[in-house]
C-alpha cells in the first residue's frame, strides 16, 4: 500500500511538511509506504476549461508545462492521498487551489480519486484553517473519496518553521489521522 501526500507550501521543509511528515511517520509505523511530494514551489498554472480532459479520458491535462500530469500518476499508483497547505489570507496557498482546480477537473471524468482514502492538513498561525480544510476535502467529496477523519480538525498551529511541534493536540489529531488512515486502508484495500 503507497500514500502520497502532496505539500502546498512554499516552504519545502516549513510547518505544513511537519504536519504530512507526522502522519506519514505513523503511516510508516503500519507498514504502509508514503511519499511527500513538493507542490508549493512550483509553478502550477490554473485550469483553463480547455476540457481536453473531458475529451480525451487519458487521465493527462493537455498541458504538459508542470507538475500535474506527474503528480496525476502519483495518484493513480497510490491507495491514499493526503493534501496540506498552509492558510494564506484565510484560505489554501495558491499552488494548491490550481492543484486542486487542475486534478479535480481531469479527475471527476476519470474517477481518478474515486475510493481512494484521503485526508487534508492544515498549517495556520491564527485563523482560516476550517475554509482551508474544507477546500482540500471539496476535491475529496466531489471525487467519490473516501475522507478519514481524527480526533480534531486536522491543523496545527504555529508561526514560525517548526512552531507546529509545539502544538501538542496538533501533534496528536496528526498521529491519530495516520492511525485511523492506516487502519482504514488495511479493511479496505
Amino acid at each position: 500500500m503507497k500514500v502520497t501526500a502532496f505539500n502546498g507550501s512554499p516552504r519545502k521543509n516549513g510547518n505544513t511538511y511537519f504536519l504530512l511528515k507526522t502522519v506519514c511517520d505513523e503511516l510508516e509505523k503500519e507498514g504502509i509506504k508514503t511519499e511527500i511530494v513538493h507542490i508549493g514551489d512550483r509553478n502550477i498554472h490554473g485550469c483553463t476549461a480547455c476540457m481536453a480532459c473531458k475529451k480525451n479520458l487519458n487521465n493527462r491535462c493537455a498541458f504538459d508545462d508542470d507538475i500535474i500530469n506527474e503528480a496525476v500518476e502519483k495518484i493513480t499508483g497510490s491507495h491514499g492521498i493526503l493534501l496540506g497547505s498552509p492558510v494564506y489570507f484565510a484560505g489554501l496557498s495558491a499552488q494548491m487551489k490550481a492543484f486542486i482546480d487542475r486534478v479535480g477537473y481531469l479527475g471527476r471524468p476519470n474517477q481518478l480519486l474515486k475510493g481512494k482514502v484521503c485526508a487534508s492538513v492544515v498549517a495556520m498561525r491564527r485563523n482560516g484553517a476550517i475554509a482551508a480544510f474544507n477546500s482540500m476535502n471539496n476535491l475529496f467529496t466531489i471525487s467519490e473519496s473516501i475522507i478519514v477523519g481524527s480526533s480534531y480538525w486536522n491543523q496545527g498551529i504555529g508561526k514560525d518553521i517548526g512552531d507546529v511541534a509545539n502544538d501538542d493536540e496538533g501533534m496528536k489529531t496528526m498521529k491519530d489521522l495516520g492511525r485511523n488512515m492506516a487502519w482504514l486502508l488495511k479493511k479496505i484495500v
